[in-house]
């Protein structure tokens, strides 16, 4: 009957027994057979050494033997019997160490293990092994990681000099039930760290990666344990995008950076933020040990200098490209000539010294000269050396008040002056008159100056006089435009500007300029504005009498009979011929007394231009002899006769007249106008 089939037949056995005695005698015995079969055959030991070079440092480990074994159990009271060949180890745990004294290394020999459980034992089956050639590396341990493009680069620490064999496991850390992907490579050495590099992945997933490796020398390699699985985040790329606002509070800057978060998939295993700035690199006070930063946003204090911040986000595949916030030195108002520093004086503790050349257009020069208590004497003297003569520095003097950086002392230094190197730039003249030029220019560049400007010399001297004296005139350093007045006109002059510094003057830049000479145009033009002027002013006091003539019309006055003496009758007579004479034609028409006169050709019209030769022979007879008889030149006629006058000039060619009834038609045209005069006779 087998083991299997005895629990059957106990249950058969027990239908027979009826006293109660015999039960628990069966009980008892159940219990002592189930102890018995508890025991479960424990695996075939491995038996080896870490490492194959058996020399320095290793020496040691070579002479030590470790063998394992596994066996599925949760008994404590378990006890193990280690046997190679005849040779027998007790161990109370599922190792055993030996040394190489106690076993056979050199040829083959057989080992099992025998666990002893209770009052039941088992063994595992046997192996033939020679233990000098079988090796076993520890697991990978400390794995650290990073990006190469889209090839990852593993390193963990080297179990020995010599190269081995990796395994390598991995899979995509947001997929966890995808299964794994294996890749098997050679490792390379650097006497310290194993390497593998993994190709091909994408850079921006996140994976879960598990690696074991093995001697490549031993004769009988074994594969190590699996190491840890470890999740490789992905690379940090782009660097963190930083919001940087700044407050100014008595000599020192608060400056408050925040930024974003990086992607999940870089952060998957945590992602931390370090801040370094130039100052606390460079030793000034206040210098506090930055640790790693878990928040996006952080508060440092700064001093009046420039100053580089840098944020760098880190996780446990590398780090991210450096994000550099530039604070550019505080701008003062009126930067002044330092009186005295403490370049050559004894520091304390808590006063740091900065200076840097300054240049135009820098907000953060690359070489900064820092001078603290802390530094060794010849450090300082080093430092001291590198002052340049003739170039200018920005001086600034930190302390440290309450844990915050702050500048006690701002100014501009040389160690030496000397004169400018250079001229003005760009010197120029502009909007020339007949008397006086504008003048602008640039500076001389800081760098070129090799000393404090204390203001430009400006001369000036007209070319075409050799007796004429220079005129020079002092300008401010600060000012690059000048007005140049009271010059000559139509003369040319030669301008020079130099700048000035304490030791004395530099180049000068030249301009020639050649006034305008004074233009008659001018004065035409200011005679005609004036007549302008008057005839404007005559024109608008006329209109002004027209319009008050229009609005209030003169009151007519009565017509008094004026018997003036005969020469102003004569005049006015002259006047009237003069008048009379000016008609362009005259033409005298006769209607009998028997012939009705239509009512019609009561009014007449003549035309110019259709009159007959005879008629105007006719015409010009009678002037004729009206002249000849001098009726007109000696005699005048009052104005209240025009009919008598009209009749004694024409009295002798005018007998044809004498019959005309009770009416006379008189049409005079002048300047291209008719005038019906008509008359009653007395």
């Amino acid at each position: 009957m087998s083991f299997r089939d005895f629990p059957l037949y106990l249950m058969e056995t027990l239908k027979c027994w009826s006293s109660l005695h015999e039960y628990i005698f069966v009980f008892m015995f159940l219990i002592t057979v189930s102890k018995g079969s508890a025991c479960e055959a424990p695996s075939t030991p491995e038996c080896f050494r870490r490492n194959t070079e058996c020399s320095g440092r290793n020496a040691e480990e070579c002479s030590v033997y470790i063998c394992e074994w596994s066996m599925n159990t949760t008994d404590s009271d378990v006890t193990f019997d280690l046997r190679f060949d005849k040779k027998k180890f007790r161990s109370n745990k599922k190792t055993c160490e030996l040394t190489e004294e106690q076993l056979i290394t050199s040829r083959s020999v057989n080992i099992s293990v025998k666990a002893h459980v209770g009052n039941s034992s088992c063994s595992s089956t046997r192996r033939s092994v020679t233990l000098m050639h079988t090796v076993k590396y520890i697991a990978p341990q400390n794995i650290s990681m990073s990006w190469l493009k889209n090839n990852l680069n593993l390193s963990w620490p080297a179990a020995e000099k010599r190269p081995a064999l990796a395994e390598i496991w991995f899979r995509r850390d947001e997929h966890p039930t995808e299964s794994w992907e294996k890749r098997t490579t050679n490792t390379t050495s650097d006497n310290v760290m194993y390497h593998v590099i993994v190709v091909s992945l994408l850079k921006d997933s996140a994976f879960q990666v598990q690696i074991r490796h093995r001697s490549t020398e031993a004769l009988n390699p074994l594969w190590s344990d699996w190491s840890p699985v470890v999740t490789v985040p992905a690379e940090l790329e782009q660097k963190p995008e930083v919001n940087m606002t700044t407050r100014l509070l008595n000599g020192t800057r608060e400056v408050t950076l925040t930024w974003k978060p990086m992607p999940r998939a870089a952060a998957v295993r945590g992602v931390t933020y370090s801040l370094e700035d130039t100052q606390s690199s460079n030793g000034c006070p206040c210098e506090k040990n930055r640790h790693p930063i878990n928040k996006t946003k952080h508060t440092i204090y700064v001093s009046l200098s420039a100053v580089n911040i840098s944020v760098i986000a880190r996780n446990a595949a590398g780090y991210s490209p450096p994000e550099i916030r530039q604070v550019a030195a505080e701008p003062a108002a009126d930067l002044k000539i330092c009186d005295k520093t403490l370049l050559h004086e004894k520091l304390n503790d808590k006063t740091c010294l900065e200076w840097y050349e300054l240049q135009d257009g820098d907000s953060r020069p690359e070489n900064v000269n820092t001078l603290t208590a802390g530094m060794k004497k010849k450090k300082r003297k080093q430092i001291r050396m590198n002052i340049t003569d003739y170039v200018r520095y920005l001086y600034f003097e930190h302390r440290c008040d309450g844990g915050r950086p702050q500048t006690v002392k701002m100014c501009l230094f040389y160690q030496k002056e000397g004169v400018p190197l250079r001229e003005p730039q760009d010197f120029r003249t502009f909007s020339e008159t007949h008397t006086s030029a504008n003048l602008s220019w640039k500076a001389i560049p800081s760098v070129d100056q090799r000393g404090f400007l204390t203001h430009y010399s400006l001369c000036s001297v007209k070319i075409s006089s050799q007796d004429e004296p220079k005129e020079c005139r002092n300008i401010s350093a600060s000012l690059t435009k000048h007005r140049l007045e009271n010059l000559t006109p139509g003369a040319k002059y030669n301008i020079s500007l130099v700048g000035v510094t304490r030791v004395g003057q530099g180049p000068e830049a030249t301009v020639t300029i050649s006034t305008s000479p004074e233009n008659p145009v001018n004065v035409w033009w200011s005679l005609g504005l004036l007549l302008l002027f008057f005839f404007i002013t005559t024109m608008g006091t006329c209109i002004l009498k027209r319009i008050k003539n229009k609005i209030f019309p003169p009151v007519p006055t009565p017509v008094i009979p004026d018997f003036s003496p005969y020469q102003a009758e004569c005049q006015e007579f002259l006047e009237r011929k003069e008048e009379v004479e000016e008609v362009h034609e005259l033409t005298l028409h006769q209607f009998p007394e028997s012939k009705s006169v239509p009512e019609d050709a009561e009014e007449t019209t003549v035309l110019t231009g259709e009159w007959d030769d005879g008629t105007d022979e006719d015409v010009e007879n009678e002037r004729g002899d009206s002249r000849m008889s001098g009726g007109t030149s000696d005699e005048c006629v009052s104005p209240g006769s025009t009919d008598e006058a009209l009749r004694s000039s024409g009295e002798g060619e005018m007998t044809d007249l004498e019959q005309v009834d009770n009416e006379i038609a008189m049409l005079i045209y002048k300047n291209g106008l008719v005038f019906d005069v008509k008359t009653d006779s007395p």
